[in-house]
């Protein structure tokens, strides 16, 4: 593997570490972020038990998507991409950017429509990790 492609490898892995990493939090957290309760307007305890119960649905299935995703980026690039195969090349910077661009119009939208700050420098980070690991891989000779 060229150091250009070993350099795309790394990007892409530490890309899908953060998405992992937040499918964890997402998954096992027993109530919602800080940053919703400031969105809201109020703490967990004043959210009426059947919003709660919906919110967390909601925050674990997407921390489930995420974990998901993660997986497959993993296995797409531990297997075909380490082989070479171009295919590999497309399909884990588009799963990533299929994810990333809603999630990112999202928190934005999410911090401009209300006095919270949602992790919007983190989607931005893996939108760059995984555009810069792409163009790298296309760079391979």
């Amino acid at each position: 593997m060229s150091t250009r492609m070993k350099a795309a490898f790394v990007g892409y892995l530490l890309a899908i570490i953060l998405i992992t990493s937040f499918g964890f939090v997402y998954l096992l957290r027993p109530e919602f972020m800080s940053y919703h309760a400031v969105a809201v307007g109020m703490s967990w305890e004043e959210v009426p038990r059947g919003t709660q119960i919906i919110i967390l649905a909601l925050m674990k299935s997407y921390g489930g998507a995420e974990l998901s995703l993660a997986l497959a980026q993993l296995i797409i690039l531990l297997i075909p991409f380490r082989k070479g195969e171009t295919w590999a090349k497309y399909a884990i910077p588009a799963a990533a950017l299929v994810y990333t661009i809603p999630a990112l119009f999202v928190t934005l939208n999410v911090r401009a429509s209300t006095p919270a700050e949602p992790p919007w420098i983190a989607v931005v980070v893996g939108m760059v990790l995984v555009i810069v690991s792409f163009f790298l891989s296309l760079s391979d000779k």
